[in-house]
């Protein structure tokens, strides 16, 4: 038998999603940047301080998005002065992805202003309850938390808002 809307899960999970992403596009607004265009700059950002310059391709996969579509909002951070791709020299037809001084100063408060936000937003729900119930949702087959690489180092898949929560820094 069908449920009512207001007791199905997946109808409950869209408003909430609709309602989250409306909080996020309000955050990042005065900062001038789209929400996918916060997840692919404090990416590489976090990956930059790590050490790395990704390609594209390893971006997109860190930050868990369509391959050309990140090409396409990677060419509106570039033009914003946020990111800079370079030719890789181990292979011409990729591009590494380096953060500039700009975006550097910027992903820090984009970060900040999401986490404000998220704050908000699950205010009603303990954190480990919702992060546990997240990212129960988000990775089905695993059963184990992330585990770090030893220090305060993330695993890749594992967000770099993650550390700021936590109140450590990227460079640690």
């Amino acid at each position: 038998m069908p449920l009512e809307p207001g007791e199905s899960p997946g109808f409950l999970l869209w408003h909430a999603t609709l309602r989250w992403q409306r909080d996020i596009a309000a955050a990042l607004a005065p900062l001038d940047l789209t929400h996918v265009q916060f997840v692919l700059l404090a990416c590489a950002w976090w990956l930059n301080n790590q050490g790395e310059h990704p390609n594209q391709l390893a971006l997109a996969r860190q930050a868990g998005t369509d391959v050309k579509m990140a090409s396409q909002v990677l060419r509106a951070l570039e033009a914003k002065g946020l990111i800079e791709r370079e030719v890789d020299p181990a292979d011409t037809r990729a591009k590494r992805l380096r953060v500039t001084n700009a975006g550097a100063e910027l992903a820090p408060r984009a970060i900040a202003a999401v986490e404000l936000a998220d704050a908000k937003f699950f205010e009603p729900v303990p954190v480990d309850d919702a992060v546990s119930l997240l990212r129960r949702l988000a990775h089905p087959d695993v059963t184990a938390p992330p585990t770090t690489t030893g220090g305060d180092r993330p695993e890749p898949d594992e967000a770099p808002v993650r550390l700021l929560k936590k109140g450590r820094s990227p460079r640690a």
